[in-house]
C-alpha cells in the first residue's frame, strides 16, 4: 500500500494512517460512513463522509456506506434513498460496498450468545427507572443489578424467549457484564439488546429484539474489515467499549479515531432541533433552502464542489471550534463565480425613458455570458425606448462617492449605452416614478471622448422583461450561536425569507430547475427545483455577491 502521491491537506488522521502503512501495521485503508436512516444529512455529515471517502481515495483504499438501521421506530427507506443521493451528489461512490447493520443481525445474535456463554453478558429484568437509579453518577459508582449473577443457562433461555417474542417491550434487556464502578459510564454494564416489537424497513417482522448502537457498530466495522473507524469526539468515551466488545469476541480489530465535529455559526445541527423546525412549520420541510441539510443546500443552489472545498478548507482537528458561516458562503461564491452564467434582473424597478431613442425600435445588444470566460459565449439583450433600473441606483441628492445615476449625471448601462438623467418625474406623494434620460448613441462598446464615466448599472427592457417570483433567503438564525440562549427558537431570523417580484431578461423564463445564474450586481440565484413550472420559474437567492453580515459584527 502506497501513501498519497498527489498533494493533499495534512491532518493528524492522515499522519496516523501514513505511519501505520509505512510501519506495516496496516496494509490497506478501509473506512466507512455509518449514518442512521432516521433523517436527512446536514453539512456536519458532509464533513464526516468527505473525510472518510477522501481518505480512502487518497490512500487507494475504499469507503463503505453502511446504514445503522438498528432502531426501526425511526428509520425508513425514504431516508436511505435521500442519504444515498446526498453522498452521490457530493461526488462520492461506495461501489459494491453498500451495507446495512441489519445485514448482520444473525451474526450479532450469535455473538451475544457467545458473550453470555463466556460470562460476559446477562439478561437484566430491572425496570428502566431502576436501571437509571442504579447506574450511579460521575462521582458515585453504580450498583450491580440483582440479576447480574444469573446462570448462563437462564440467560440463554431468556435471550431465546426475548428473540421469539415471548415478552413485551421493556420486560428485559441484555447487558454486557463489565464494571458498574468504572469511572467511564459507558462501561457500567451497557445495554446490548432491547425488546422492540416493531416493523423493520428491511427485515419486516423477523426480529423483535434489536442491538444497541454500541454493540452493533464496532462489530459491523469488524465484519467489513474496516481498518479505521473515524468518528466525532462525542464517541471518544465510547472507544473503550468499542474495543472491549471486539477483544472479548476475539474478532478483527479496527482502530477508532475521533475528530472534532463541525460547529457552524448561525446554524443548529441537532437532529431533534431540525425535526422540530420541520414539524412546527418554522421551515417548509427538510429541503427548505434555509436548512443546513444537504437537500436544502442543493435546492438553494449550493454547488457540491463548494461544499467539498469548504470541508477541505476548515481542516480536521481534535479541538472544538466554531466555523463562521461566511466561510461556507465564500466557498459558494468562489465556485459560482467561475461557473454561473450572467444575466440581468431588476428587483426594485424604477422606469427610465430614453427620450432620444425611437419609441418603436428594439435593438439587440451583445452581452457576454461570463465577462472573464469568452468561451461561454454571448447572448442578445433587447434594448428599447423604455427600461427599468434598480431604484437604489438613483439618488436625487447623492453623496460625493455615489457614482450611479442622479440628476444631470451620466452612467453606463451594463453592456449598453451611456445615459444621462435629464428630468425626474414624481407622483402626488413625491415618490420618484420615472426618469427621463438621454443616451449617447455613440458609446455602445466604447468610451466617450473627453469625459470619464465611472458608474455602471444593470437594466432590463420594459417591453420585453418578464416578471418572476424571487425568494430572498438569508440566515435562518440572527444569532451567531442560536443555542446560547434558553430557547434556540427565539433566535430565528424573521427576515430569513422574503418574497418579491423581479423583472428579468426574457430568455430566463426557459431556465431549467437547478440552474444557477449571477444576477449581475445583485447576487447568485437558482431556479427552484420544487415550485418552478415550465415557463414560470421561481428563483432562490443562493448567496449575495459579498458578505452582508460582516459589517453587523
Amino acid at each position: 500500500m502506497s501513501t498519497p502521491e498527489r498533494p493533499v491537506s495534512s491532518n493528524f488522521i492522515r499522519t496516523i494512517i501514513t505511519e501505520d502503512l509505512e510501519s506495516g501495521k496496516r496494509d490497506q485503508v478501509v473506512t466507512r460512513f455509518p449514518p442512521e436512516p432516521n433523517g436527512y444529512l446536514h453539512i456536519g455529515h458532509a464533513k464526516s463522509f468527505s473525510l472518510n471517502f477522501g481518505l480512502a481515495e487518497d490512500f487507494g483504499g475504499c469507503c463503505h456506506l453502511r446504514f445503522d438501521d438498528t432502531n426501526p421506530l425511526k428509520e425508513n427507506d425514504e431516508f436511505v434513498e435521500a442519504i444515498k443521493a446526498d453522498v452521490r451528489w457530493l461526488g462520492f461512490d461506495w461501489g459494491e460496498h453498500l451495507h446495512f447493520a441489519s445485514d448482520y443481525f444473525d451474526q450479532f445474535y450469535l455473538w451475544a450468545v457467545q458473550l453470555i456463554k463466556a460470562g460476559k453478558a446477562y439478561v437484566d429484568s430491572q425496570t428502566a427507572e431502576q436501571m437509571r437509579e442504579n447506574r450511579g453518577t460521575l462521582t458515585k459508582p453504580g450498583v450491580d443489578s440483582p440479576y447480574r449473577d444469573r446462570s448462563r443457562e437462564e440467560n440463554l433461555e431468556l435471550l431465546e424467549k426475548m428473540k421469539n417474542g415471548d415478552f413485551p417491550d421493556g420486560a428485559h434487556i441484555l447487558r454486557a457484564k463489565i464494571d458498574m464502578s468504572s469511572p467511564n459510564m459507558n462501561l457500567r454494564d451497557p445495554a446490548m439488546y432491547r425488546i422492540l416489537h416493531a416493523h423493520h424497513h428491511r427485515c419486516g417482522d423477523q426480529w423483535c429484539i434489536y442491538p444497541m448502537y454500541d454493540f452493533a457498530h464496532g462489530q459491523g466495522d469488524s465484519i467489513e474489515g474496516v481498518t479505521y473507524s473515524i468518528c466525532t469526539l462525542e464517541f471518544e468515551d465510547h472507544r473503550p467499549l468499542y474495543d472491549w466488545f471486539i477483544q472479548e469476541l476475539g474478532i478483527f480489530a479496527p482502530q477508532q479515531i475521533e475528530f472534532a465535529r463541525l460547529n457552524l455559526s448561525y446554524t443548529v445541527m441537532s437532529k431533534r432541533k431540525l425535526l422540530q423546525l420541520v414539524n412546527d412549520k418554522h421551515v417548509s420541510g427538510w429541503d427548505d433552502p434555509r436548512m443546513p441539510t444537504l437537500v436544502g443546500m442543493r435546492r438553494r443552489g449550493y454547488p457540491p464542489e463548494a461544499i467539498r472545498t469548504f470541508c477541505e478548507r476548515i481542516g480536521v482537528g481534535r479541538g472544538a471550534s466554531w466555523i463562521d458561516l461566511s466561510v461556507l458562503e465564500e466557498c459558494v461564491r468562489e465556485q459560482l463565480n467561475q461557473t454561473a452564467f450572467r444575466r440581468q434582473a431588476v428587483l426594485d424597478p424604477i422606469k427610465v425613458t430614453i427620450a432620444n431613442y425611437p419609441a418603436d425600435k428594439v435593438e439587440e445588444l451583445d452581452a457576454p455570458n461570463h465577462p472573464q470566460q469568452p468561451d461561454m459565449g454571448i447572448r442578445k439583450l433587447p434594448f428599447s425606448h423604455e427600461l427599468y433600473i434598480e431604484r437604489n441606483d438613483f439618488m436625487e441628492d447623492p453623496p460625493k462617492k455615489f457614482f450611479r445615476l442622479a440628476p444631470g449625471r451620466e452612467v453606463r448601462l451594463r453592456n449598453g449605452y451611456i445615459i444621462k438623467c435629464e428630468e425626474v418625474i414624481k407622483d402626488e406623494n413625491g415618490e420618484v416614478v420615472e426618469l427621463k434620460c438621454s443616451a449617447d448613441l455613440d458609446t455602445l462598446g466604447k468610451n466617450p471622448v473627453g469625459r470619464k464615466v465611472k458608474g455602471i448599472i444593470h437594466w432590463v427592457s420594459a417591453e420585453q422583461a418578464k416578471e418572476v417570483e424571487v425568494r430572498l433567503y438569508d440566515r435562518l438564525f440572527n444569532q451567531e450561536n442560536p443555542d446560547k440562549g434558553e430557547n434556540y427558537l427565539e433566535a430565528l431570523n424573521p427576515e430569513s425569507m422574503q418574497t418579491t417580484t423581479a423583472l428579468i431578461e426574457p430568455e430566463l423564463l426557459a431556465a431549467e430547475p437547478g440552474t444557477t445564474f449571477q444576477f449581475e450586481r445583485v447576487g447568485y440565484f437558482t431556479v427552484d427545483s420544487e415550485d418552478s413550472q415550465r415557463g414560470k420559474p421561481v428563483f432562490n437567492r443562493t448567496v449575495t455577491l459579498r458578505d452582508t453580515w460582516a459589517k453587523l459584527k
